[in-house]
């Protein structure tokens, strides 16, 4: 189940990066600007992907995002401080374009990276009653 929530947690910070890097390097932005956008959209894709699913379950808005909050953000941020370190202290990744095989290698081994990270972190969420042990309660 750890490994699920952690994929499930993967898949939106994926998104949200590689469409903020891709909305940032389009905007020609400067590196900051274009990581906090691309942590700001992991965020949100992570949050949604989460909701889309308790909301399939017939839970109200408010009470799902309230669930959604409650389940993905440990994970997301330790998904996004591992992702965004690796990124950071890997040389020249952070200057790579998207058109360089660099920033592509660099952002798949980070997630890979950030996966095995945050997987013991779910684990322990779920083994204590948390994260997304929580959002099973509204799968059918």
């Amino acid at each position: 189940m750890a490994a699920r929530a952690t994929l499930h947690c993967l898949t939106g910070c994926a998104i949200g990066e590689v469409l903020g890097m891709v909305i940032g390097t389009a905007l020609g932005w400067g590196n900051m600007a274009t990581m906090v956008l691309a942590i700001v959209l992991a965020f949100f894709f992570g949050y949604t992907l989460t909701l889309r699913s308790i909301r399939r379950a017939g839970v109200d808005f408010r009470t799902a995002l309230r669930v959604a909050l409650a389940a993905d953000t440990l994970s997301i941020a330790v998904m996004e401080l591992i992702d965004n370190g690796v990124i950071a202290l890997w040389p020249g990744a952070m200057d790579a374009t998207l058109a360089d095989a660099l920033f592509w290698g660099a952002l798949v081994l980070s997630l890979g990276i950030a996966f095995v990270v945050t997987t013991p972190v779910n684990k322990w969420m779920i083994g204590r009653g948390k994260g997304h042990a929580v959002v099973h309660q509204y799968h059918h």
